[in-house]
C-alpha cells in the first residue's frame, strides 16, 4: 500500500472502485470478484456453526485515508448504517493533515481465568499456588504446543482473594497472531485441577477474561485548527465544540455511552470485515470504559498550547490475525489482504484508528451542524431503494426527499412516481 488517498473515490461504479482497489492493495481482481460475489458457501456456512439455513450479507466497504505511524492503510468495513464509512474517512482526511495517527499495542497477553470455591484458607492456598508458579505455567505450555512453537504460551500467574473462600486464579496467557479464546480455555481447563488441589477448594469456572485489559491499544493525534474549518463554523468554534462534547461525555455516563457507540460504529465495522469476534471487543470496551467506579469516554479530545485539537485513546483490544473465521471465511482473508496488516497488533491499531475518527466525525457533526444532516443525505439512498427505485432513480428519489427534508418511504415513493411520470412525458414527446 503505497497511499490510502483515493479522491473521488465514492463517485466511482462499484466496477471501477474494485479496479481501484486491486491496484492500491495489489490483489488479484478475480480474487476480489471471488470473494466479494461468491463469498461465503453454504457449506462453509454450514461448518461454521450450528443450524445453518443459508447465509446472510452485509456491504463491504473501504475506510479510506488513514495514515498511522507513517504508514497508509485501507480499512475494510463491514457495516449496515450510512454514515459511517463516508463520515471515518471525511475525519481520517482531517487527521492526516497533523500527520495522521499515532499508535501503539501492548503484547497480545489474554487472561485465563480459574475459579476456585469453597477455600477454607485463603492465604495459606495463595502460599501454595504461588510457590509452585513455574510448574503450572509449565503445565500450561504443555496444554499449548502449537502456540509456544510459535512463541507465545503462559507467562505469569497471579491469585486474587474474592471473599467468601472463593479465589480466582489468572494465568497470563501470550497468544501472538490469535484473538486467543480457545488457547486461554485450554490452559485454564488443563490447569483447573491442580489449581483446586493446591488450594483445597473446589474448581468452578474455567473461561477467558473478555476485560483484556493487559492486551490494550493506544491512539493519538493532532489536528491543527485550520483542517477543522468550514464554510458555516471558524475552525476554533470546530475544535472548542469538540471539547465541549468531549468534557460533556466525561462528566455525564449517559452521553459516554452514545460517545463511544461513536467509536464502536468504525472499530466494530473492521472487526466484523476481518472475522473476529466483535461481541468479546464491545464486551471489553465497555467494562474498561467503567473501571474507575463510572462509565466514562474511551477517547477524550483537548487542545495543546499551540491551539492543536489533540485526542488520546486506549481499550482493550484482542484481535486476531489467524484462526477462527480467518481460515474460511473469503471476505474475512480478503479484508485482512486489503489491510496489509502485519499482524494482529497492526490490525489493532488500524481498528482502533477507524474508532477515533468515527468519534472525531460524530462530535464534529454534533457540534456544528448536528448530526442528522449527513447521515439523512445517506440514509436516503436506502430509503429511495426501499421505495423500489432502481440504477439511476436512486440518486434523484434521494436528493428530492433529502432536499425536501423529507425522508421517508410515503415521499421516496411520491417522488418515484413523480420521476418515472416525467421520464414516461419525456419519452412520448420525443417519439
Amino acid at each position: 500500500m503505497t497511499n490510502s488517498r483515493l479522491p473521488g473515490f465514492y463517485k466511482l461504479s462499484m466496477d471501477e472502485r474494485r479496479s481501484l482497489t486491486s491496484q492500491s492493495s495489489d490483489i488479484d481482481r478475480y480474487l476480489l470478484d471471488e470473494a466479494l460475489d461468491h463469498g461465503l458457501s453454504a457449506q462453509a456456512a454450514q461448518n461454521m456453526t450450528e443450524n445453518v439455513i443459508g447465509r446472510y450479507a452485509l456491504p463491504f466497504s473501504l475506510g479510506l485515508n488513514f495514515h498511522i505511524n507513517g504508514k497508509d492503510f485501507l480499512a475494510p468495513m463491514v457495516v449496515e448504517e450510512p454514515s459511517v464509512i463516508a463520515a471515518s474517512s471525511n475525519a481520517a482526511k482531517i487527521i492526516r493533515a497533523g500527520g495522521g495517527f499515532q499508535a501503539s499495542a501492548d503484547e497480545p497477553l489474554m487472561i485465563a481465568q480459574v475459579q476456585l470455591l469453597e477455600v477454607t484458607n485463603p492465604l495459606l492456598a495463595t502460599q501454595a499456588i504461588e510457590a509452585q508458579k513455574a510448574a503450572l505455567l509449565r503445565q500450561g505450555n504443555e496444554a499449548v504446543p502449537g502456540l509456544v512453537n510459535r512463541g507465545g504460551g503462559c507467562t505469569d500467574l497471579e491469585v486474587r482473594d474474592l471473599g467468601d473462600g472463593m479465589l480466582v486464579v489468572h494465568i497470563i496467557v501470550d497468544c501472538r497472531n490469535a484473538m486467543g479464546a480457545n488457547l486461554v480455555n485450554t490452559v485454564a481447563e488443563a490447569l483447573a485441577t491442580r489449581l483446586a488441589q493446591l488450594s483445597r477448594g473446589r474448581v468452578g469456572l474455567r473461561i477467558l477474561s473478555n476485560l483484556a485489559d493487559r492486551r490494550c491499544v493506544h491512539v493519538s493525534c493532532k489536528i491543527p485548527p485550520h483542517a477543522l474549518k468550514n464554510e458555516d463554523w471558524s475552525a476554533e468554534q470546530v475544535r472548542d465544540g469538540i471539547i465541549d462534547a468531549s468534557k460533556f461525555a466525561e462528566k455525564d455516563p449517559y452521553r459516554a455511552a452514545t460517545h463511544n457507540k461513536g467509536i464502536m460504529n468504525g472499530l466494530d465495522a473492521v472487526i466484523m470485515a476481518t472475522g473476529n469476534d466483535w461481541r468479546s471487543v464491545e464486551a471489553g470496551a465497555h467494562a474498561y470504559a467503567a473501571r474507575n467506579g463510572q462509565y466514562a469516554p474511551l477517547c477524550t479530545w483537548s487542545k495543546d498550547t499551540h491551539g492543536n485539537l489533540c485526542a488520546a485513546m486506549t481499550l482493550p483490544l484482542a484481535l486476531g490475525t489467524v484462526g477462527g473465521p480467518t481460515r474460511i471465511h473469503p471476505g474475512a482473508k480478503l479484508a485482512l489482504r486489503i489491510s496489509q496488516v502485519k499482524d494482529s497488533q497492526e490490525l489493532a491499531m488500524l481498528a482502533a484508528s477507524v474508532g477515533m475518527a468515527s468519534n472525531l466525525a460524530a462530535l464534529k457533526a454534533l457540534a456544528t451542524t448536528g448530526i442528522q444532516k449527513g447521515h439523512m443525505a445517506l440514509h436516503a439512498r436506502s430509503v429511495a431503494a426501499a421505495a423500489g427505485a432502481i440504477d439511476s432513480e436512486i440518486e434523484a428519489v434521494a436528493g428530492t426527499i433529502h432536499a425536501a427534508g423529507n425522508v421517508t418511504l410515503n415521499a421516496a415513493r411520491e417522488a418515484l412516481n413523480e420521476l418515472r411520470e416525467q421520464e414516461l412525458e419525456t419519452a412520448s414527446l420525443r417519439g
